[in-house]
Formats: structure tokens, sequence, C-alpha cells
């Protein structure tokens, strides 16, 4: 192979959909190279004595076939692409001995100066495939650089710091996206890409505030909030603003804190572009009802304490005729309860809780603006949190944890304890 050894790799994608591909090994090579030939829909067969236990799983789900046995001279017959990646160096080069004779396209783990291709650092956004191999044309490779330039490209394609917008004509749509709660680095990578691809930005409150600074000056952002006792803009508005500019061939993104779906009125949003015939995509978020709690040092579950969680919003008293929770089948509930939306209610529903049969004593954590820089965390229980909450001037967003999960780990810095 040396006479090759100084000209540069000639890059190409293969597409190996439904042709034979052979890996030679069934270690940790093959088990990080294997679920990229599965993605490509390879016809895989794995010939090793044994394999790692994630290998093995990749067999017994029948992703790969596995024959059990050392390489044999043959086995490349027919296929397009092999991957010697075994502990046996006689094997090895027995292999890529048959690939140079057989034309067969193979990479190989232990020399790759043996081999009739490298694998370059590979790494994936959205609909893009980021291959990057690196040589000074002289036989010279860096694997651990290359590695480096595809990690930011990737993370520069993720977070919209790399601009790569596209130039086909784009179907006009609306993204409803959940920003998690509160925190920048806590929204998807999907949901910041395609804020950084937006044309117009729908924005609430409770969204990622920070994100819309890094919005370049053409992306038109509208103001969604819903600020609890103040300005509202009606959900009907907000519909027909999603509507109004999608119908123009913008891309539209509708950011929303949390997740959409979760006390959101993500699907009355999705039914009335549906409506319209106008194409949604729904972004999943990181809910506060798990995320804040965690960021407090609560986890919602743990070993022997919780088996359960249950998330409840509290926007409607419990004596409130409007309100759809069975109050006394929470109370009777061993678990976590996670109430959102629930601040000016909480002394209402503590004593509903009380009259239903929860413990007085309970412990309960208020966590106000979770995982920014002014959370703060203040510590209760189910008899004195109504009071507590008014002393302490907690004021949403809050999320409210009751359970015996709130007195386990360490209480959070800022956190203000009973």
């Amino acid at each position: 192979m040396a006479e090759h050894a100084v000209h540069p790799a000639y890059p190409v994608g293969l597409r190996l959909s439904g042709r034979r591909v052979v890996v030679v090994g069934g270690g940790q090579v093959a088990q990080r190279r294997l679920p990229a030939l599965i993605a490509a829909g390879a016809d895989i067969v794995l010939v090793s004595p044994s394999a790692t236990a994630s290998v093995e799983a990749m067999a017994d789900a029948g992703e790969i076939r596995w024959e059990r046995r050392v390489y044999a001279d043959g086995d490349l017959t027919d296929t397009w692409y092999a991957l010697i990646a075994s502990d046996d160096t006689a094997a090895n080069d027995a292999a890529s001995a048959e690939a140079e004779r057989t034309r067969t396209w193979c990479v190989r783990s232990d020399d790759a100066d043996a081999a009739t291709a490298w694998t370059p650092a590979t790494g994936r956004s959205e609909d893009i495939t980021v291959a990057v191999l690196t040589t000074d044309g002289q036989g010279g490779r860096d694997p651990r650089h290359s590695a480096a330039v595809r990690d930011a490209i990737v993370e520069g394609l993720r977070d919209g710091t790399l601009a790569a917008p596209h130039h086909r004509t784009r179907t006009p749509g609306v993204a409803l996206v959940g920003g998690g709660p509160g925190d920048p680095d806590l929204i998807t990578v999907r949901g910041r890409r395609l804020l950084a691809e937006a044309d117009v930005v729908i924005a609430d409150r409770l969204g990622p505030r920070d994100l819309l600074d890094e919005l370049p000056p053409h992306v038109e952002v509208i103001d969604a909030a819903k600020i609890p006792y103040g300005r509202y803009m009606a959900q009907e508005a907000i519909n027909n603003a999603l509507i109004e500019h999608a119908k123009a061939g913008k891309a539209v993104v509708r950011l929303k804190g949390g997740d959409p779906f979760v006390f959101g009125r993500g699907m009355e949003e999705a039914q009335a572009l549906a409506a319209e015939g106008i194409a949604c995509t729904v972004v999943p978020g990181i809910s506060s009802s798990i995320s804040v709690p965690g960021a407090a040092g609560i986890p919602v579950t743990h070993r022997g304490v919780a088996h359960e969680f249950t998330v409840v919003s509290g926007h409607v008293a419990p004596e409130d005729e409007r309100s759809l929770v069975d109050w006394s089948a929470v109370a009777r509930l061993r678990g976590t309860l996670v109430l959102l939306m629930a601040v000016d209610k909480i002394g209402a529903i503590a004593r509903a809780l009380i009259a239903h049969g929860k413990d007085p004593e309970t412990p309960v954590a208020l966590v106000q603006e979770g995982t920014t820089a002014a959370q703060r965390r203040v510590d209760a229980t189910l008899a004195t949190v109504g009071e507590r909450a008014e002393a302490e001037d907690v004021r949403p967003p809050a999320v409210i944890v009751i359970g015996d999960v709130v007195a386990v780990g360490t209480t959070s810095t800022g956190s203000s304890a009973e």
C-alpha cells in the first residue's frame, strides 16, 4: 500500500442499503461502527468468535447476522465494503489481502496503511452528514484533528453559529418548539437549529429569552407573552399570526417554554394550522416538571422513596367547578406530586390535600425561576406552604414539589429552608 500513501484519499459517500458488508471482529471498534452501518441499511455479516454485549444485542435483534467463527478466505466474496477490526493480526492481514484481490473497499482498525479505505470522522446535524479526513498529501493523517474539525462544524450547525441556509424552495410551515425551562442551554439541538433558520419567531415569556438576542437582525420577533395578571395575547391572535406568516412563505418558529404539549396550548395551535393546510413540526422540549426539580437537587423519583410522580396543573383552585382534578385521588398517591402554575393556589391546594388525608408534615419545595440565574428554592411542609409562599413572596414561574423526595439530597444554594 506504500505506493498509494503519497496521494490524499478521495472522499466519497457509499450507498450501502441492501448491499453486503462484512465486519471482521466483534469488539469495541465494531461496537462503535456498526450503528452507522445499520442506519445505512447495509446487509451486515459479522465474522467473529466473540462479541461485546452490545454487538451481541444487535445480532439478537436481527440487525446483523453473526457467524461465530474466525475469518476464512472467501468471506469477502460479493462484498461491497469490509470493516476489519479483530485482535488477530494474521486474520486481519489475510482479510486485507482478500479485499485487495477482490477490489473490495475496506477499512482496517489496526493498520490504516494496509487498508483500501479510511473511515472519516463523521457527525450529523438534521439532514446533513459531515465527514472529515485530514492528510498532508504525504501519507500523514491526524484522526484527532479530523474529529476536532468534525465536532466544530457539527456543533456550529446544531446551535446555529454556523449558518447553512437551505437554498431550495422551502415549504411554508411552522415549528412548535419547546424551549425548555429557561436556561438557553437546555433547548434541544433541533430547536436551536430551527431558531437559527427562522424568519419569524413568536415567543412566550417563559421561553429561553436569551436565545432571542442571538437571532439575526432580519428575524421578526413577535411577543406572545402571557404574563400572569398582566398583558395577554389571545390564543386566537397567536393562531392567526402563525397562519399569516406561514402563508406568506416564512419559516415560522413558535417558541414556547418547557414542552409544547405539557400544559401548553401547542395542540390548539397545531389544530389551527392543520385546518389551514399548513405543515407543522413539533419539537419536544424539556418539561419544567422534571428539569426544575432536578436543577434544585430534587429527584422526582428516588429508589425506595417514590415509584411514581404525578404532574398537575394548579391554575384552577380545588373548589372551582372548572377543576378537572380529582384531588381526593391525588391525596391518596404515595409518590411525588409536581404542581405547575400553582403559586397563587398553593394554600388552597394544600388544604384540600390535607382534608383528603395527606400528612400535613409532607415536605414541600417551591422552586422559582428554575434553571436560570435567578433560581431560588423555598422549603416548607404541606401545613405551612401557603404561609411560606406568601411570606417569601414566591412568584411565577415556580414549580412546586410535594413528597418525601424533597428531603433527598442536599439543599441547593440560594434556598430558604423551613
